[in-house]
């Protein structure tokens, strides 16, 4: 065997150990320095004060608790912001690794995914046009048309109530959508969560919005995975969170979008 062959053969022998490494390493390996992590992790892509655009970048509650969370646990993401709808859908198809989306933590949902300690208290309220008088709190809901939201607490509700109050349920894929419809009169009224419509009502002095009644609820919103896997993803994020809030780096963030 000449000088040459053996060139030949000692190259290949480490292109092929090379290949081999690079097959076995996933989104979610250990880097180098075996701390970092990357994972997919969803927001909504419309949902203020919890993830919203703003000059091109995504900000709002969610998307700094998130990062904040990342920076005290040491991992890095990919945020993916898209239509709530299409969130679960692919948390279960193993497209994404997580979700912080504002996201109630309710039974139904637990069957497929796991969730993380509560990070938000929130409740679902009742909002009309402003110049409408005629519903004032649920018991003034009987035959009237309803604007929600695809896959939320406000349609779980509202599904679960159509025959009872006799609901027309007009659904819509993002928020802004849905305000617009009781601003422009195409529906009666809507339901979503408090801090949303309250962080609405406040920056917009267009909106044609006002909140009627008490919450219909209290729910907590949790961070989501598919149940079963990424736990350790779901405990870093526990943990970030109670240290944000002992540190006060949560009440900042919250601070800035909804008064206390």
């Amino acid at each position: 065997m000449n000088k040459k062959t053996l060139v030949v053969i000692l190259l290949a022998s480490v292109m092929s150990l090379g290949l081999m490494v690079g097959c076995g390493a996933s989104k979610n390996d250990t880097k180098a320095d075996g701390v970092n992590k990357k994972y997919i992790i969803a927001c909504d892509s419309k949902f203020a004060p919890f993830s919203f655009e703003e000059k091109s970048a995504y900000k709002g509650i969610d998307v700094e608790i998130l990062d904040a969370i990342a920076k005290e646990e040491k991992f890095e993401y990919e945020l993916k912001p898209m239509d709530f709808k299409g969130i679960i859908p692919g948390l279960t198809a193993n497209q994404l690794d997580g979700a912080i989306a504002a996201m109630s933590i309710t039974d139904e949902r637990k069957k497929s995914l796991d969730f993380s300690d509560g990070y938000f208290e929130s409740g679902l309220s009742i909002v009309v046009n402003k110049n409408n008088t005629l519903i004032n709190g649920l018991n003034d809901l009987n035959g009237k048309a309803v604007s929600i939201k695809q896959g939320t607490s406000g349609a779980e509700f509202a599904e679960k109530n159509q025959a009872k109050y006799g609901l027309n349920l007009r659904y819509f894929d993002d928020s802004p959508s849905m305000f617009q419809a009781v601003e422009n009169g195409n529906a009666d009224f809507l339901l979503e969560d408090y801090p949303v419509i309250a962080y609405k009502i406040k920056v917009d002095s267009g909106a044609k919005l006002k909140i009627v009644g008490d919450k219909l609820d209290t729910v907590n919103y949790g961070f989501a995975v598919k149940k079963g896997q990424n736990a350790e993803l779901l405990k870093k994020f526990n943990d970030g969170i109670k240290k944000l809030k002992e540190n006060g780096k949560y009440n900042e963030i919250v601070g800035q979008y909804i008064a206390k």
